[in-house]
């Protein structure tokens, strides 16, 4: 079994209920997903490409998107949790769970379809040059 897989299926409940629910309508939405775990967490890749991540912590399970600032609809959904390259939609309960929202946020980065630590990497050399 995938550690990521191990990973959800260890979590308590509702998490792992939660995990279960945005597992099955991310595999749904993209093509080619690969659940993969990288830095002790499951991360969803779309033909080598970073789509999301999930993280279980304290009482919510975080969704981890890139790109959000090309999103131009359900942003008040969104957490940033003082975080500057991604933001996350949080569930408490399976009930939290939104599948218009989440639809809409794994197409539009499927649209996009850009590596974003490539993208981080270039914003920080860029930034170093600059100081």
């Amino acid at each position: 079994m995938n550690p990521a897989e191990v990973y959800i299926l260890k979590q308590e409940e509702p998490f792992k209920t939660i995990l279960l629910q945005l597992q099955a309508i991310i595999e749904s939405v993209a093509p080619n997903p690969e659940l993969l775990f990288k830095w002790k967490i499951p991360f969803y890749y779309n033909n080598g490409i970073p789509l999301c991540f999930l993280n279980q912590s304290k009482d919510y399970v975080d969704l981890a998107f890139w790109h959000f600032d090309q999103l131009d609809k359900f942003n008040e959904h969104f957490v940033d949790a003082n975080r500057k390259s991604i933001r996350s939609l949080r569930y408490k309960s399976v009930e939290d769970i939104n599948d218009e929202v989440i639809v809409y946020v794994l197409q539009k980065q499927l649209e996009i379809n850009v590596n974003p630590f490539k993208l981080i990497l270039n914003k920080n050399k860029k930034s170093s040059k600059l100081g």
